[in-house]
């Protein structure tokens, strides 16, 4: 049995998944729907996987204390979860609590662990990892939580800039908070 894997990141409605200037973490927009229903997606048995650069980001915002969604219990509970960092470049121990680095491709390291995994394997955030193992056909499923912001000037990590074509099917949408959407789809190469 292949285990499910789903590219999990948030974005602005223009395609970012993260804005410079004077926005703050989740645009601003986070409400007690969203951050509800965030924990209740990391509740389930699962493991994560992130790029190298996801991981740095997400050590120095926890170190650092300065982002509000530190505090948020689903990242606590995003923290906690059995982790596997893709990098060619870390060394050592991860300042993670469950985490294992894995050397190598991210393609063949991905698909050996849909095989081996007996949880769904999660990614949030990872952008270039993300788009090569969709291109590979290894995401089943893309979850894009949409923040009714557009961040034109101060857009920062263009979520899809550079990634193949895809078609989507649509397997469910929700509104959080009466304006945040979640829209979650199966990825399928266009051709």
């Amino acid at each position: 049995m292949t285990a499910t894997y789903t590219f999990d990141v948030f974005s602005s409605l223009d395609g970012f998944g993260a804005a410079g200037g004077d926005w703050t973490g989740y645009w601003g927009k986070q409400g007690p729907e969203l951050l509800e229903h965030r924990l209740g997606l990391y509740r389930e048995e699962q493991r994560m996987v992130f790029g190298a650069n996801t991981y740095r980001a997400f050590t120095q915002i926890l170190a650092e204390g300065t982002e509000e969604a530190v505090r948020d219990p689903w990242v606590t509970r995003m923290i906690n979860m059995p982790a596997t960092v893709v990098s060619s470049t870390l060394e050592g121990h991860l300042n993670w609590p469950d985490a294992t680095i894995a050397k190598g491709d991210a393609v063949e390291i991905v698909a050996r662990m849909k095989e081996e995994s007996p949880v769904p394997l999660r990614s949030h955030g990872s952008l270039s990892m993300n788009r090569a193992l969709m291109a590979a056909g290894l995401v089943d499923r893309v979850q894009v939580t949409v923040f009714p912001v557009i961040t034109g000037r101060n857009g920062l990590d263009p979520i899809f800039r550079g990634a193949e074509d895809f078609d989507l099917e649509l397997l469910e949408s929700r509104t959080l908070d009466g304006r945040t959407q979640e829209l979650v789809y199966r990825p399928t190469l266009h051709k």
